[in-house]
């Protein structure tokens, strides 16, 4: 099972991420948090890195119910989407929330939250690859 959907998109880093952000919104997505890598490592490490974020994308909707049938799944959210400069441009990763949740218990209420998360995730990297 891959951890993730991927596309290569390129433009400025500034455009690409508010491209994904725009994707992710399409789907129900908002982003309820931000670590900039770059500028972390750089503060705490005083070494340079490439561009690259990490948006933690919450669907409220789909974040309540699962919360609602396990408490402790908040330990998995949100959805994180990577956004990292390689050759070529930015690649942009949407995590497989089938992976994230492969560590938490069965339960049939957060299986139905990642299969309409899954195929929301897939659509906004599609969408920015298209």
């Amino acid at each position: 099972m891959s951890l993730g959907f991927s596309c290569v998109i390129d433009g400025p880093f500034e455009s690409a991420v508010e491209r994904v952000r725009e994707a992710l919104a399409a789907e129900g997505f908002g982003i309820v948090s931000e670590i900039d890598v770059q500028a972390t490592l750089r503060k705490k490490l005083d070494v340079d890195f490439r561009p690259y974020l990490i948006l933690g994308a919450c669907n409220p909707g789909l974040a309540k119910k699962a919360i609602e049938a396990d408490p402790e799944i908040g330990l998995l959210l949100p959805c994180n989407v990577t956004v990292e400069e390689v050759e070529g441009g930015f690649k942009v990763t949407a995590v497989n929330p089938d992976a994230m949740l492969a560590a938490a218990p069965a339960n049939e209420a957060i299986l139905e939250v990642a299969a309409d998360a899954r195929p929301r995730l897939e659509r906004a990297i599609a969408a920015l690859s298209g």
